[in-house]
């Protein structure tokens, strides 16, 4: 019989620790939108971003998500880096990892792609400090 992506365990394994870095309602939302066109892609990047490198035991998640960001900030790929300086509340990344990786984004891959990471950084931290002051029920 032949295997599906969807069914594979590779598959499975990716789905669990996308689940765990991006959170449930960013996977949701993401599976929500997947129309027949970008099928494909989803199960190629659940799989081989999430269920191979991702899933692999040799580096933590937070190691994986400060390496993460600096690739995508020196890639200027400014929605992805967004979406994983919003994951490190589940990757256990701190700003000051993130600040960091920004710093040697700076030197390796250029200032003006660190400056615009670091505004996308600042946004975002600004947006889950909010949220988390309206859960807790302080005036913002």
């Amino acid at each position: 019989m032949n295997e599906t992506p969807l069914s594979s365990e590779r598959y499975r394994q990716g789905m669990t620790t996308r689940r765990a870095v991006l959170g449930d309602a960013h996977v949701d939302r993401a599976q929500g939108a997947t129309t027949p066109f970008d099928q494909p892609f989803q199960e190629l990047i659940t799989e081989g971003a999430w269920g191979t490198v991702w899933s692999r035991p040799e580096l933590t998640k937070r190691e994986r998500s400060i390496v993460t960001i600096a690739l995508l900030a020196a890639l200027g790929q400014d929605d992805e880096v967004a979406m994983h300086v919003r994951a490190t509340a589940n990757t256990g990344a701190t700003r000051e990892d993130v600040r960091e990786a920004l710093l040697h984004v700076a030197i390796y891959a250029g200032v003006p792609a660190a400056n615009h990471a670091i505004k996308i950084a600042k946004q975002v931290f600004d947006r889950m400090d909010a949220e988390s002051a309206l859960n807790r029920g302080d005036h913002v």
